[in-house]
């Protein structure tokens, strides 16, 4: 195997590390999983459209996303600094608003994706 693919291999194991790390340490990260989770289940069911799969998969690929570099610099700030500091925890506070607007958002397109469909399946059984 030559190193190019070695280094490869390593870079996905460190990637499996984070996210086995994330999921094992952060109750949020589980809650918008099990939410992403939720959608596909939800997708399958209403059949969506392939458009309509890819703003859901984007959509809940953010708020993961930003719970990620959420944690990242979290665990990074306390790791440096462990003392309170303003600076810090203004950094700390605004990348937490980060996800709440990616999860606000991923809400905002679940609900316009989801709602009339289930009205639908709804006011038909």
């Amino acid at each position: 195997m030559s190193s190019g693919a070695r280094g490869l291999i390593k870079s996905f194991g460190h990637a499996f590390k984070g996210l086995k790390i994330l999921f094992s340490t952060q109750r949020n990260a589980i809650i918008h999983l099990s939410l992403m989770v939720l959608s596909v289940i939800l997708g399958v069911l209403l059949k969506i459209s392939f458009t309509e799969w890819a703003i859901i998969i984007l959509s809940s690929g953010m708020v993961i996303a930003a719970e990620s570099f959420n944690t990242a610099l979290e665990k990074l700030s306390d790791t440096i600094h462990p003392e309170k500091n303003a600076g810090i925890g203004s950094a700390k506070d605004i990348a937490a608003g980060s996800v709440l607007i990616t999860a606000i958002a991923a809400l905002v397109v679940g609900i316009i994706i989801f709602a009339p469909k289930l009205y639908l399946w709804i006011s038909s059984n």
